[in-house]
């Protein structure tokens, strides 16, 4: 016979708390100036965005306590606008620092994927970063 464990009301004071959510986008899909190279520039290529934030947070249950992953996605996207950035790396930190704006991040790792920079030899390259808020 199994055990089962007394009902009992929910208590928000005994409760176990939620230290860190993770609130992620994978796969993004974005067009952005980016490279070192002379056919690089002038033009844009797709990325492909992973982020995955690190979020202190206690019982959300609404959108504005906890981090909108569509801010994360527009973030990306606005970056992507503001101009020609030579490294990708470059691009995942400062989108790494657009998150950690928010005082809630306290970690940011961001992957940005060129799918086109080794084609067709390689499926893509790229970078990965972790930004930690300090």
């Amino acid at each position: 016979m199994a055990a089962t464990l007394p009902e009992t009301p929910f208590d928000p004071a005994t409760a176990a708390r939620i230290v860190v959510a993770r609130v992620f986008v994978r796969g993004l899909k974005i067009e952005a100036e980016v490279g070192v190279y002379a056919h690089e520039r002038g033009k844009t290529q797709p990325l492909i965005v992973d982020v995955e934030l690190d979020v202190t947070t206690v019982h959300a249950e609404r959108l504005a306590q906890t981090v909108n992953y569509e801010t994360i996605a527009t973030a990306a996207r606005e970056l992507a606008a503001e101009g020609h950035i030579e490294l990708v790396e470059t691009f995942a930190e400062r989108l790494a620092e657009r998150c950690l704006a928010d005082p809630r991040v306290t970690r940011a790792r961001v992957r940005v994927e060129k799918p086109l920079a080794l084609a067709p030899h390689a499926e893509a390259a790229g970078v990965e970063i972790t930004a930690v808020r300090v």
